[in-house]
């Protein structure tokens, strides 16, 4: 009986492992709609739907699996860990350890150091020379069976350069405290102290202390100045305080003016040595951490939407002067009241740099715009302009990066522009941009102030966005280079004409067959302004040619730019 029962499950166990023989071959697989274990498997087999009801994604749709983090390389290991250790933020080191690839990593760094270049428009980097300045000097001079650059001394040196006095007691032995450690008499194991007149972020007449009290070499940075007292420490307990019953032979004082002292002084240092003690070894902060590193971030913002444009006016050879202005409709701007004034605060900040990223003019502004409260609404429609002047190698292509923040909304406009400078030299006739202005007026000729709208001997303020309505005049604004003069009267001899264009339509012409619109003449230069009336076109794009022709040297040019035609006046 028994045999036969033993027989029976030999049986079942037998056709059990048959079955999950056969459902393992190839072909014969099926997916049960609950888990079978196996005998012997160990594991259940995941459960699955029908293979009709599974839905698998083409190749070119399935969405590729994170991809690996490649491991830093040797190069990259040092720079983070040793190189730029101390320096290197919290939100940059996780930053840097998420980058994939060593292009990325070669990308952060090269912006690291520019973050930190006190002058962009050099092609050095004289923080990041100063930086590695310093870890040489640490490495020589604070070895201590580690890395100079590993110690507190090689860490204080290497983020805030060379103190500016030094008090070094090698040796240790007899000393005595002065007034601001609440004065006595001990021993002490060797020492430095540090003094720096400022450190930014910490304040003024800085001293740090360092002590080696492991007497190797290895000085530690002190939160407090008696943690170099030999017999506190010896004895194991603090150190002698002024005025306290002390038997081991120190100097005490019973002067309560003395006490007074201490007392005063504890109250006002102790969290301040607390705080210097970690914040002297804090990274030191970027320059121009607020608008110039919107730069850097490269993102658009659209929060406050300006105009802008840039001209291009000869200076000297091989110069050219580049005025670009900046147009906010007031509408737009959060004014606030403030002493019976409204009043708006836009910040800017423009950043000019060569295609390979050197910086060569940047500039920060504030424009400001108020308005009695009689003035207010009237005000909210106007426009706010603003124009700064860069003077920049003709022939080159530039990048310009704009930034402009409402103080009182935070709200950011951020664009990115080409800037392709004109050569505007060569034997034939060359001609600057054509500015189309809303108001050109003359100024003194012994007017030598660079501001705004000041080109020359004439005040230009542009029309930045083109737009001109009916009743107003075009006025445009050139300068015109290389023109001969007539050697009997020293003269140029000009025809301009003024040609308006809708496509390929001429629909209005202006002959000025004498140049009676030439307002300037010089060797370098000849400057053309006229007024144009557009009272007769239609709301539309146009594009005004302006031709010039030099009777005496039979050469001539042709100027051209776009504008439109609005229905209504635009408020200024």
């Amino acid at each position: 009986m028994r045999a036969n029962r033993i027989s029976a499950i030999m049986r079942v166990m037998l056709v059990a492992l048959l079955i999950c023989t056969l459902f393992s071959l190839p072909g014969l697989q099926r997916r049960p709609a609950h888990a079978a274990v196996c005998p012997g498997s160990g594991h259940a087999q995941q459960q699955a739907g029908p293979p009709d009801k599974q839905k698998t994604r083409p190749a070119d749709l399935q969405k590729p699996g994170p991809a690996k983090e490649l491991r830093l390389s040797g190069y990259h290991k040092k720079w983070l860990e040793e190189d730029v250790v101390y320096i290197i933020t919290e939100e940059e080191k996780s930053v840097f350890k998420a980058l994939t690839t060593n292009e990325e990593r070669e990308n952060f760094i090269e912006q690291f150091w520019a973050r930190r270049n006190p002058d962009p428009r050099e092609s050095s980097n004289a923080f990041k020379e100063e930086h590695y300045r310093r870890i040489a000097y640490a490495n020589q001079h604070f070895d201590a069976g580690i890395p100079g650059w590993m110690t507190d001394r090689g860490r204080i040196y290497v983020l805030h350069g060379p103190p500016d006095t030094k008090e070094s007691r090698p040796s240790g032995g007899n000393y005595n405290y002065n007034i601001t450690e609440g004065s006595g008499n001990t021993t002490v194991y060797p020492f430095e102290r540090w003094s720096y007149r400022h450190i930014d972020g910490i304040g003024e007449d800085v001293q740090l202390e360092f002590v080696d009290k492991t007497l190797t070499g290895e000085y530690k940075l002190a939160m407090d100045p008696r943690e170099k007292d030999m017999i506190a420490s010896l004895k194991g307990r603090e150190p002698i305080e002024v005025g306290a019953e002390d038997t081991s032979g120190a100097m005490k004082t019973d002067d309560p003016a003395s006490q007074a002292r201490t007392l005063e002084l504890s109250r006002d240092s102790a969290f301040e040595r607390l705080a210097r003690y970690f914040n002297v070894q804090r990274p030191p902060q970027i320059t121009f951490a607020d608008l110039r590193g919107v730069v850097t971030t490269r993102i658009t913002y659209t929060q406050l939407p300006y105009f802008m444009r840039t001209d291009f006016i000869r200076l000297s050879p091989g110069k050219v002067l580049v005025p670009i202005t900046i147009e906010l409709e007031n509408k737009n701007l959060d004014f606030r009241r403030d002493l019976q004034m409204n009043r708006a605060t836009v910040n800017v900040y423009g950043q000019v740099s060569t295609l390979q990223g050197r910086v060569i003019a940047e500039f920060e502004d504030t424009i400001l715009s108020e308005y009695a409260d009689e003035l207010f609404e009237a005000g909210k429609n106007k426009k706010s302009i603003y124009q700064k002047m860069v003077l920049l190698d003709a022939g080159q292509r530039y990048r310009l990066d704009l930034i402009l923040k409402d103080m009182n909304s935070n709200y950011l406009g951020s664009m990115t522009y080409g800037l392709p400078v004109p050569q505007l030299e060569g034997e034939g006739l060359q001609a600057s941009s054509i500015i189309l202005a809303n108001t050109v007026s003359p100024i003194p000729p012994t007017y030598d102030r660079l501001e705004q709208f000041v080109i020359g001997d004439m005040k230009i303020q542009p029309n930045v966005r083109s737009e001109y309505a009916k009743g107003q005049m075009l006025i445009p604004y050139l300068q015109v280079y290389n023109v001969a003069l007539d050697q009997s009267t020293l003269e140029p001899s000009l025809q301009i004409s003024y040609a308006v264009r809708s496509g390929d339509q001429v629909v209005q012409n202006l002959e000025d067959p004498i140049g009676k619109s030439v307002q300037h003449t010089s060797g370098q230069r000849i400057i053309i302004v006229a007024a144009i009336p557009i009272g007769n076109l239609a709301p539309g794009k146009y594009t005004l040619e302006i031709s010039v022709l030099d009777k005496v040297a039979n050469k001539s040019l042709v100027a051209a730019t776009d504008f439109r035609v609005i229905e209504a006046p635009s408020a200024r």
